[in-house]
């Protein structure tokens, strides 16, 4: 769909370690030391949902089909990239062409792994990050108020309008503060402004707090100070050892699960990422479920029956009559789809349906 999320965060800090683990492939080299990736890696993810093992149990269909997120593993930013330092605003162009921000923050000690600051503290290193992606902000608008005043000179009358909130944007993130939080961010005239410009700083931020496995099963001072600046930043936070997760990407669930009781926890970080990303993009899943193919299909939240069909193929939308549909929850309680429709489960529903999350769907089309 377009939509994916971008992990950042200085050298050294299990950034590559974490995306070789999301992608369940070892092709972004981790090493020790800055820059090893050099080229944005990009990857489809799936997103983990139980409930299509549940459907699967009753359909036993052939194979079963997980939505997905694209993940880009973007190189490491050190102070000045705004500026051209390090690998410079090639990467920051990387970012902002994602949507949400994963940032990669690390909270354990390792004398063997060199921190590029030279000591471990997340919020300086967050504050690092997050400066250059400010500093490019500003470059970025101020590019951008310099075309919209010569055309607001020739009596532009649109040009006008978007200058006034350019330039008052301009002085509010002048001050340091990010686009996020910028009193008209939902404004019409905003959105419109940013509909090109992407700013970085306007994105959903996630703090992924690297740890080690000690780290896992209770927090450390690191983590506790991430937490506390992240709540007064209404952002989260998602614990998770790059290392281990990276080590369970060969084991089958029953060995995973093992691994993760071992060490305290009941959920893998990364699963934990996945599945708040896909929220944080905006994105819900419907089900259809055949014996070729339990499936899940990948929407937007908000999204009407005719369009959501369209996801499969757009003559389904075209031609589209009404869908059928029953809720995952009757579905697993009544063992199916007809045991459903004979306890008066299933739902025929127009063109002005909201679709809803875990919705188990099939569309009456005529073309």
């Amino acid at each position: 769909m377009g939509l994916g999320i971008g992990l950042v965060g200085l050298p050294n800090v299990g950034k590559s370690t974490t995306f070789n683990a999301l992608t369940k492939a070892q092709n972004a080299e981790s090493a020790n030391y800055p820059f090893c990736t050099i080229e944005p890696n990009k990857a489809v993810v799936p997103v983990p949902d139980k409930r299509l093992d549940a459907l699967a149990k009753i359909v036993n269909p052939e194979r079963i089909q997980h939505s997905t997120l694209d993940f880009v593993d973007i190189a490491g930013l050190v102070k000045g990239a705004s500026k051209g330092e390090g690998l410079g605003n090639k990467f920051l162009s990387n970012i902002r062409e994602t949507e949400v921000i994963l940032e990669i923050v690390r909270c354990f000690e390792d004398e063997n792994i060199t921190h590029v600051e030279g000591s471990i503290d997340p919020i300086r290193d967050i504050e690092i990050i997050e400066q250059e992606l400010l500093l490019a902000d500003i470059d970025s608008l101020q590019k951008r108020i310099e075309n919209i005043a010569r055309k607001a000179k020739g009596n532009d009358k649109e040009a006008k309008d978007q200058l006034i909130i350019a330039e008052e944007l301009m002085e509010f993130i002048a001050q340091g503060n990010p686009v996020s939080s910028y009193e008209n961010f939902n404004s019409e005239a905003f959105m419109a402004l940013n509909k090109d410009l992407r700013l970085l700083t306007s994105k959903e931020i996630i703090y992924g707090a690297n740890v080690d496995e000690d780290g896992l099963s209770e927090d450390s001072e690191y983590v506790k100070v991430l937490r506390e600046f992240a709540a007064k930043n209404n952002r989260e936070v998602i614990k998770l050892c790059a290392k281990v997760e990276e080590e369970m990407v060969e084991f089958d669930d029953e060995e995973k699960n093992e691994m993760l009781e071992s060490l305290g926890v009941t959920e893998s970080g990364l699963d934990q990422i996945i599945q708040k990303g896909f929220s944080k993009l905006g994105l819900m899943s419907y089900f259809t479920a055949g014996v070729k193919e339990v499936r899940a299909w990948t929407i937007r939240k908000g999204t009407t029956a005719p369009k959501a069909a369209a996801v499969i193929h757009n003559d389904f939308e075209k031609g589209f009559i009404r869908a059928e549909v029953i809720s995952f929850a009757d579905y697993i309680q009544n063992g199916g789809e007809q045991a459903s429709k004979e306890a008066g489960k299933m739902r025929l529903e127009g063109k002005e349906y909201i679709v809803q999350d875990g919705d188990v769907m099939h569309f009456r089309f005529n073309v």
